[in-house]
């Protein structure tokens, strides 16, 4: 009852006419950049995060829930489209929504999608709710080594999970774990990787890092591959469901959200397995399986719910632990830092009224998401028509007065050009960014955590291990690391024998 009390006094805050204001502001902004092609609401969000400084925190976050849930619905429009999903849980909607729109029902398709986001992000969001403050009593009894558990959970689950390969992944970590190094040592006062210069001993702002890695590293790579000819764009009327519509989809937005939510909230989990789980799911049960592949909108419907479900899940750990599972909540957590607050257990208690103003921004970002992309489906169909050269060359723009505005120093921008440099060999080899921004900004916490371990326990390794909940993280990791052993060397085997 007292976080609904709490709630009720966020909305209080919400509903103030400037700050409304700022909600849609985010809510149009987050989704016309989202909507652009080949950018997903991480890119999105590292991008527009540089617009909310100067702003008092309260009206900051507000903007940024609208700009969070404008981007992750950006993305669906433009993979059913254009075909071309802004990031991996988006993959999913383009396989039955591109279909539906070349057989002219991408109305219906953009309309299910829309609909389904706003079920699973009021439902996501809500859960978000009761479920948060019980996580916090749970953080608030853990102790330095089960934090350094978690956080090794962490680095491990995105290098083993996300990608085609581990070794990439790792590689990626090692990468962002080094650009953690930079500055000066939080226990020994000691500058690391500075080279001499000065403005690095407080190290590489996360910003700069994330905009660099997502928004320049994209556009490089976009440009590298440019094409010429204008892209294709269907042509869509103002979204719409009929009576059959409304009935074959209400389940799967349900369904979805309830595979989204659980797994956002895990390390890792991100919505790209809730997706394909909502899809799998959908094609069992569904009454027209002839459907599939040719255009079945619960395989829009299912998929699309489960992305922002997932998206809302995303929020419990992030708020409660300060543990990002994906790179929109990595983004988001540079965003606490950059104001100076640490997500944690201590959160609710010191910036009560910042988090609760967080969560009813969410709902009202959610609800003028579809009072506003219903009637303005048209319009962001018109913005893919924007000449690939027009388009990011303006991300570069902005990704560089962005950059600078963090700390308005020229050397910015010369690591803005370096890291942007990385972000496309990271592009063209293969490897995935999650694990990368994930090492910049949980790696000094977790050698800190780690060397409070130490300390306590007068150098012995030994003080890694805390209470049962570090004993259940360390088991998790070593069946992790250990399960294509045992898939390779014992479970084969025995498919091979029984085959």
């Amino acid at each position: 009852m007292e976080n609904l009390d709490h709630l009720l006094q966020g909305f209080a805050d919400v509903v103030a006419p400037m700050n409304l204001l700022l909600a849609l502001i985010g809510v149009l902004v987050g989704t016309a950049v989202g909507v652009l092609p080949g950018i997903g609401p991480a890119m999105t969000v590292a991008l527009l995060l540089p617009i909310t400084y100067g702003m008092e925190p309260v009206q900051a976050f507000i903007m940024f829930a609208g700009i969070f849930y404008g981007g992750m619905y950006g993305g669906s429009t433009t993979s059913i489209l254009l075909n071309t999903p802004g990031e991996s849980s988006s993959v999913v909607t383009a396989i039955e929504g591109n279909k539906m729109a070349k057989s002219g029902r991408a109305a219906q398709a953009l309309a299910t999608a829309a609909i389904g986001s706003f079920v699973a992000g009021t439902i996501g969001t809500l859960l978000l709710v009761f479920v948060t403050p019980v996580v916090v009593d749970f953080a608030v009894s853990l102790g330095a080594p089960d934090y350094f558990a978690l956080m090794l959970l962490s680095f491990f689950a995105v290098t083993s999970v996300l990608g085609a390969s581990r070794i990439r992944g790792l590689i990626s970590l090692l990468l962002g774990l080094t650009i953690g190094l930079v500055g000066i040592d939080a226990v020994s006062g000691q500058q690391r990787l500075t080279l001499g210069i000065p403005q690095l001993a407080d190290g590489i702002d996360v910003v700069v890092v994330a905009v660099a890695i997502f928004a320049v590293g994209e556009a490089l790579w976009v440009a590298a591959h440019l094409r010429r000819k204008p892209v294709e764009v269907i042509p869509v009327g103002r979204p719409w469901m009929g009576k059959k519509d409304w009935k074959r989809s209400w389940k799967p937005w349900l369904r979805g959200t309830a595979f989204g939510f659980p797994f956002g909230a895990l390390p890792a989990g991100g919505a790209e397995i809730p997706t394909f789980l909502s899809y799998a799911t959908e094609k069992r049960l569904t009454k027209h399986p002839e459907e599939f592949g040719k255009g079945a909108i619960e395989g829009v419907a299912g998929p699309e719910a489960a992305n922002n479900a997932s998206a809302a899940g995303t929020l419990v750990p992030m708020l409660a632990i300060g543990l990002p599972t994906n790179a929109t909540a990595a983004v988001m957590l540079a965003a606490f830092q950059s104001y100076g607050i640490q997500p944690g257990p201590l959160l609710f208690e010191r910036e009560s009224s910042l988090v609760w103003v967080l969560i009813a921004s969410l709902f009202i970002g959610n609800l003028l998401l579809l009072l506003l992309n219903l009637p303005l489906a048209p319009a962001w169909a018109k913005l893919l028509q924007i000449p690939r050269p027009y388009l990011y060359g303006g991300i570069l723009f902005f990704a560089s007065m962005g950059a600078y505005a963090v700390n308005a120093q020229p050397l910015d921008l010369f690591l803005l050009l370096l890291l942007g440099l990385l972000g496309f060999a990271m592009r063209r080899f293969g490897l995935p960014i999650l694990p990368l921004i994930i090492g910049v900004i949980l790696g000094p916490r977790a050698e800190l955590q780690g060397r409070r371990s130490l300390q306590l326990s007068g150098g012995e390794l030994s003080g890694l291990v805390g209470g049962p909940v570090s004993y259940v993280v360390y088991a998790a990791i070593v069946l992790m690391l250990g399960w294509p052993l045992v898939r390779r060397f014992v479970v084969r085997p025995l498919r091979e024998r029984s085959a």
